[in-house]
């Protein structure tokens, strides 16, 4: 039977959020940074957090996006990482509350598919445009039924609290550069800066190697989601 790999993306597989890579590439990041900490800090909820965002990005074209995408702060190693799980006939997907417009990049890469927020650039923002913590779990129980698996068939990596909910859905988890909640419930954790060696914590996980919910720290260690 083959597998599925959920991937965290703003803190899992990026440095930062891809509004920051964004404003950084137009010229808007202590803008982004400022919105980012009050979102951060709960004085701003995720509508007004677009509602922040949107006259950023007024001019913002395909081109601009790409650019910030391929300019962006990845760790090391998530397009390889993409196509290894592809050759092997296993399913990944990538679940974001950033902007479906730059997760959809990630197909390139090889992801299976890709979720974000529903942002429309010139838009007004509304309940329908977010992602929560809830949709993740959705979102991957869905894929679940679709591809004919098992929970005992998944491994999630992420980092944050948007991660809670599908770290305490799945047995196999992996916290990649967590903070302290999501460390807690993850079944391993990794700091570092290389995917591939998050990965083989998952895989190892998949096989059996790890017992679920006892290992807390990778032998593999380096240095808004």
């Amino acid at each position: 039977m083959t597998k599925l790999h959920v991937f965290d993306m703003d803190g899992t597989l990026l440095r930062g959020s891809a509004t920051i890579e964004i404003c950084r590439h137009i010229g808007h990041l202590a803008a982004a940074r400022a919105i980012e900490d009050g979102w951060a800090r709960g004085e701003i909820d995720d509508i007004e957090f677009w509602d922040r965002c949107m006259p950023l990005w007024c001019d913002l074209t395909d081109a601009d996006i790409d650019r910030a995408f391929h300019a962006g702060e990845w760790i090391e190693g998530v397009a390889e990482v993409l196509a290894d799980i592809a050759a092997r006939g296993e399913y990944s997907a990538v679940i974001t509350q950033s902007p479906q417009f730059f997760v959809d990049r990630m197909l390139h890469w090889g992801a299976t598919t890709v979720h974000g927020a529903a942002v429309e650039l010139g838009g007004k923002p509304g309940p329908e445009w977010l992602l929560s913590v809830e949709d993740k779990v959705r979102i991957t129980k869905s894929l679940i039924d679709r591809y004919g698996l098992t929970t005992a068939d998944c491994v999630a990596y992420g980092d944050s609290t948007s991660d809670v909910g599908i770290f305490q859905y799945l047995p196999y988890t992996v916290a990649v550069n967590g903070n302290p909640a999501i460390r807690d419930l993850a079944v391993a954790s990794y700091e570092g800066w290389d995917l591939r060696e998050a990965y083989a914590i998952g895989r190892a996980l998949l096989s059996g190697r790890r017992p679920a919910r006892e290992v807390k720290e990778s032998s593999v260690c380096s240095g808004r989601s």
